[in-house]
């Protein structure tokens, strides 16, 4: 197989299960520990806060030491080979286990050792998610690609993140998500595709580092653009990410929650029928989208994106039909994606030329870890008297309501409170290289 064949290859495996990996952890994970340990809105906001700082600290060192090293294909094969390894651990997390292991613990006492198990080892599995991925994988496609073929590679990339939730999605379909025999069988079946991704990677993967003397700055570029003088230097990159930061939040608060809200709420069995075709619809929206960003720009198309989630949160809040939800969901997809695609333009045509490597630790702070810690726990205190029902076992679980559909609005209104120093910023900049 020659080379090009292997790289158009090599990025479909290994964007594709990288992302069916992340849409099981970011949507199913919480599905997880609530069907099979009764986890609270506590528990759920301590998992998802902690994977946002271990995504956050893993993406920053580790990027950077990739760079360093030069050895992209190592941290890329042997970082998916670890992290499958770890996805497989899970299996092992079951109350049953831990009732073998100590006979004299009750179900709620082996429920909380099984949750805490899934906290540590979702930071382990995210540490090895993101240095294979985040930190590696993506800094690899952008050193194999070029003005010949950047464009192919990243509609191949961007496609990936909806066919990884549509494959999901279908997949979950088939399994009893109440039953620890469907998730045993779940793990292995992930964990498995991605050590083989892993072990494919050696045979596809060709290293193309790209070293410059920046990278051996190690220390340095770790904290570049977390100097005061580089954000005097860039007021309009700083302030959007903050603005950012607060869209991030307001998504946090309900995301964790979603599917337990359709399922557990308002009784949908049937969800991925709501979820699937909303999340095409809103995709190719977004496509549109993004051409209109190209042709007006940030102000005049993050206000209608925004404008469209906030719509789409008070359907989700004031209606339970059907019909309603599946429009509520998709004004709220629609603006979700249109949303990131328009901060995500933003960003990139701010940051300073041949300098984004060094600005990875600030998005991704402005992207993971600030949405990552503070969404979730809002959405817990909305739910902390959120109704509760009585399991067969004996113990309780919560329901999710549509308050957090509400929280997120009141969120999501804060960004237009940054709308005007952004547009402020941007008209002095363009007076300025004029």
């Amino acid at each position: 197989m020659n080379t090009k064949k292997r790289f158009w290859l090599a990025l479909v495996i290994f964007g594709l299960l990288g992302q069916v990996a992340w849409v099981v952890e970011n949507m199913y994970f919480n599905v997880f520990i609530y069907n099979m340990f009764k986890a609270s809105p506590a528990d759920i906001a301590s998992m998802v806060s902690a994977s946002a700082i271990a995504a956050t600290v893993t993406t920053i060192i580790m990027g950077a030491l990739a760079d360093k090293l030069g050895k992209r294909k190592m941290f890329i094969c042997f970082g998916y080979i670890a992290w499958g390894i770890s996805i497989l651990l899970f299996a092992l997390i079951r109350v049953d286990f831990i009732q073998s292991i100590f006979p004299a613990m009750t179900v709620v006492s082996a429920s909380a050792i099984c949750i805490l198990l899934v906290i540590i080892m979702d930071c382990v599995m995210t540490f090895f998610g993101s240095t294979a991925n985040d930190a590696a994988f993506n800094a690899w496609l952008t050193d194999s690609t070029d003005d010949n073929n950047r464009g192919a590679a990243e509609g191949i990339n961007s496609m990936m993140p909806l066919v990884a939730i549509l494959v999901v999605f279908g997949g979950f379909m088939f399994f009893d998500l109440e039953k620890t025999s469907s998730w045993t069988l779940i793990f292995a079946i992930i964990g498995g595709l991605v050590i083989i991704c892993g072990i494919l990677g050696v045979f596809l993967i060709k290293d193309t580092c790209i070293k410059s003397a920046e990278n051996n700055k190690f220390f340095s570029n770790l904290i570049y653009g977390f100097r005061l003088s580089v954000i005097k230097l860039n007021k309009s990159l700083y302030i959007t990410l903050i603005a950012f930061a607060v869209f991030g939040i307001s998504i946090q608060i309900f995301m964790p929650y979603l599917i337990l809200y359709y399922s557990v709420s308002l009784q949908m069995d049937n969800y991925v029928l709501i979820m699937a075709p909303a999340i095409i619809v809103a995709s190719v929206a977004t496509a549109f989208y993004g051409r209109l960003y190209d042709r007006f720009k940030f102000t005049k198309t993050v206000i209608p994106a925004i404008l469209i989630l906030i719509s789409g949160y008070l359907l989700l809040f004031l209606f339970k039909s059907t019909a309603l939800v599946f429009i509520g969901s998709l004004l709220m997809m629609s603006g979700y994606l249109c949303g990131m695609a328009v901060f995500g333009a933003m960003i990139r045509e701010k940051t300073p030329e041949n300098k984004s490597g060094m600005f990875q630790g600030l998005r991704i702070c402005g992207q993971v870890l600030i949405p990552g810690v503070i969404g979730p726990e809002i959405g817990k205190a909305v739910l902390k008297n959120a109704d509760v029902i009585l399991n067969n076992d004996g113990t309780t679980s919560f329901i999710p309501n549509e308050n957090i559909f509400i929280a997120a609005t009141a969120v999501a209104v804060v960004i237009f409170v940054f709308i005007p120093f952004i547009n402020k910023l941007i008209k002095k900049e363009k007076k300025y290289d004029i």
